[in-house]
Order: structure tokens, then C-alpha cells, then sequence
């Protein structure tokens, strides 16, 4: 599959983003399926990719979905509000703290997305990470040009999701998925098991992701595959996840990993994408 518009595109840096695994999914996705569904929609670069004409899409994070509906509903006040910010760190930290005031609840939408959208192109690596408060506490980057406002990528991704019939909610990966059918195609790419004991990075949602999390997204995935919905997972390449999926084909594929304490342990890692259907067939 080839993207014919290149501006659609992820306008968000995401931790475990999948822009770069996008020739290995490509390889699994079905060749026809009915809606498209993501639970755990991050920066959308499957979604984008794919381009389908009905999806629904989802996400836990209150913050990521309100920049998707802002794109979608109010581009051009959204882009007015970008224009306002300014690359210094004075201003960059008296954005930040907004969301530990009471000024923070009498923001529009737009307005919330413009300060995640800036905070995100001008924190530290593009992390977007949240303390147990839920509040965003990523440093300032320091980046001489950063790019928080690119015009031509929000207008691409307002029109796919103005043009096409695609929903977007906000709510627990298993109530996004209760509509999902036989001959429907579900992409799950959550957050990953982690390879080590320090190795986790879940800080982009209030709300941790731990095995009992993952045990309870496989007796999901049970169910969606007793629907006949087509399936495909992508998660890390552990013992855990492994044998969680035993029963399903697996692949694995090699990623850059580069959020790591230690820098001898970034660089090409094993992940895996697990799907439920006959590649011959579908």
C-alpha cells in the first residue's frame, strides 16, 4: 500500500510510534475488510497509512483524542492559537504549568490542543509523559526550529477525518471494540510488555498498563477472533507476550528503540506482530 498523500501524517511525536514498522504491517494487513478498528490510537500512523474510509478509532488519553476532535471540528481556530506561541523556555514552562491551575478548565478545545500540540514539538525527545497527577511534566527541548505548527499536515488529516466516516472515542480498549464484527480489521498496538524491569514507559496516560492488562486485552482479542473479526497485534518480543499468544501465527521484525536510561541498550530490538488469519486467504 502506498500513502498518495504524503502530508497525512502523524502531526504528534509518540512514544512506540509505528511510522517506522509501517512496511512490516503493511505485509499483514488484510487485503479486504469491512470497518477498521484501533483501540490504542497514539499518533495514527497505521491509521493514516491505511487510509480507511470507516474506522473507529480510540484512545485512553483525554488530551491525544481532544487534539484529534480539535483537527476535525477546528482547524482554523486551532491554527490561530498555534501562531500565538513562542519558542522560549520562560513561556514554554508557564504553558506547561496551566494544567495545575484553575485557568486550565475555562480553555476551549482548540485551546488544549494548540498547548499539547506545542508542548509536544518543543519538550525534550518529543515525549509526551504525564505525572501521577496527570499533568504534563516533560522538560524543554531547546530546539532552535521546532516545527509545532505545520499547516499542511493538520489541513491533510482534518480532511481525511472530515471526509471520511471515521469516529473517534475516548474510552477503555474494550468498550472502543464492542461494535467490531466478522469481516472487520482490528490493528492493537498497545502499550508494550516491558523487556526489563526498567524498560517500561507508560507515562503518556495517567492509568498504567500491566500483565493483568495484557491478560485481560488477550481475552478480548479471544473474543474478536471468535467474531471472525481479522486481527493484528503488535507488542514486544517477551516470554510473556509469546506465550500469552501461542496460539496465534507470530512474526517477528527488528525496531529502533532509542528511550532508554542506558545508551548501549538503544538501537534494534525484537518486537512482534501477532495476527489471527491466513495471509493466502485474507
Amino acid at each position: 500500500m502506498k500513502n498518495k498523500n504524503p502530508l497525512l501524517q502523524p502531526f504528534l511525536k509518540w512514544v512506540g510510534g509505528k511510522r517506522q514498522l509501517l512496511p512490516e504491517i503493511r505485509k499483514l494487513v488484510p487485503k479486504k475488510y469491512n470497518s477498521y478498528y484501533e483501540p490504542f490510537l497514539g499518533a495514527g500512523a497505521v491509521l493514516f497509512d491505511l487510509k480507511p474510509k470507516k474506522a473507529v478509532v480510540n484512545d485512553l488519553n483525554e488530551e491525544l483524542i481532544n487534539c484529534y476532535k480539535a483537527i476535525k471540528e477546528e482547524l482554523l481556530d486551532l491554527i490561530k492559537d498555534l501562531k500565538n506561541h513562542k519558542n522560549t523556555s520562560e513561556y514554554f514552562y508557564e504553558l506547561r504549568q496551566k494544567d495545575r491551575t484553575a485557568e486550565y478548565g475555562q480553555l476551549t478545545s482548540y485551546q488544549k490542543a494548540s498547548r499539547i500540540i506545542y508542548l509536544n514539538k518543543t519538550c525534550f525527545n518529543g515525549l509526551f509523559r504525564v505525572n501521577s497527577q496527570g499533568q504534563f511534566n516533560a522538560p524543554f527541548g531547546r530546539y532552535a526550529n521546532p516545527s509545532y505548527l505545520n499547516e499542511p499536515v493538520l489541513t491533510a488529516v482534518r480532511n481525511y477525518l472530515t471526509e471520511n466516516d471515521i469516529t473517534i472515542t475516548n474510552s477503555d480498549f474494550t468498550e472502543s471494540l464492542q461494535t467490531a464484527k466478522k469481516g472487520d480489521f482490528v490493528y492493537i498496538d498497545p502499550p508494550y510488555d516491558p523487556i526489563s524491569d526498567t524498560a517500561s514507559f507508560t507515562g503518556y496516560n495517567l492509568n498504567q498498563f500491566y500483565q493483568n492488562d495484557q491478560r485481560r486485552l488477550k481475552t478480548l482479542v479471544d473474543e474478536l477472533n471468535n467474531k471472525g473479526c481479522h486481527i493484528l497485534l503488535s507488542n514486544s518480543s517477551t516470554d510473556f507476550i509469546r506465550d500469552l499468544y501461542k496460539d496465534y501465527n507470530i512474526r517477528t521484525i527488528k525496531a529502533n528503540r532509542n528511550i532508554n536510561s542506558n545508551a548501549e541498550k538503544r538501537g534494534k530490538v525484537d518486537e512482534l506482530l501477532i495476527y489471527n488469519y491466513d495471509l493466502e486467504i485474507c
